[in-house]
Parts: C-alpha cells; structure tokens; sequence
C-alpha cells in the first residue's frame, strides 16, 4: 500500500476488502503515522511542542508572538530578543526552560547560556530544563 493518500487508505479499509487482522495492522501504522506527524511538527514549532510536553498550558497571544521571536533566533534570522512583559507572563518558562529544551534538542551541537539575576534561579533552570533530556520525556520528541 505504499504510495497511496490518505483518501486512498480510508476507501481501502471502507471497502470490506481487508481482512480483520490487516486492519489492525493498518490502523496501527496510522497511528503511528500520525504520531510522527506529532512530532514532527513539535520538533519545528515551538508552540506545538509547548502543547506537547505541557498539556494543560493555554496559550495566548503573547505566547505566539514570544514564540515566532523564539523561532527567528534558532533559525538564524535574529541574533537577540529582549522580552518585557509583567510578572506572572510565562517568561521565565518559555525562556529559560521550555526553550533550551526545544532549541537543544534541534540542534543538540549547539549550546545555551542559561543567565538569570540570581546563580539560584539560574541553576534551577537549567536543572529543570536537563530532566527534560531524561529519555521518557522530552528527547521522545526529538528522538525516532
């Protein structure tokens, strides 16, 4: 069945013309298709791979705005990006955690600078962001 759309794969299992176990077998492996759609997506955009490994966030408008100036920098295409936004915003959750996260495991030859105004809350950080490389969480989004 190699080669065949989506469309083509519904009328397939519609059709009555597969048996019992070829469609478990099919459906399985569209599962697992869609999974790595998941992924994938997730490893490219940073906002899906906040749904991903953060479930219960709901996003706002901010968030997409931080999250394209996210994906300028990993990309190339900015050097820099001050954020100024009140307490309480997700700064400190998409900069300094979720993003190391998400950068590191695109581009795991690179390294991130983790700063803050307290050596504490640094390394609180960057410790937060390392258990994510533990390899039943994040790196499953990154890893095949």
């Amino acid at each position: 069945m190699s080669g065949l759309s989506a469309k083509e794969i519904e009328a397939v299992m519609q059709s009555g013309k597969l048996s019992e176990a070829d469609m478990r077998v099919l459906d399985r492996q569209l599962a697992k298709l869609e999974e790595l759609k998941r992924r994938e997506i997730a490893q490219q955009r940073f906002m899906k791979f906040v749904d991903r490994v953060w479930p219960s966030f709901i996003g706002g408008k901010h968030h997409s705005r931080m999250a394209a100036a996210f994906e300028r920098v990993a990309r190339g295409e900015s050097k820099r990006v001050i954020i100024n936004m009140p307490p309480r915003h997700t700064k400190s959750e998409f900069a300094s955690y979720l993003l190391p996260a998400w950068f590191l495991g695109n581009f795991p030859g690179k390294k991130v600078i983790q700063t803050s105004h307290t050596a504490e809350l640094a390394v609180g950080l960057a410790v937060k962001c390392e258990i994510w490389w533990i390899p039943t969480s994040t790196a499953r989004y990154f890893l095949t």
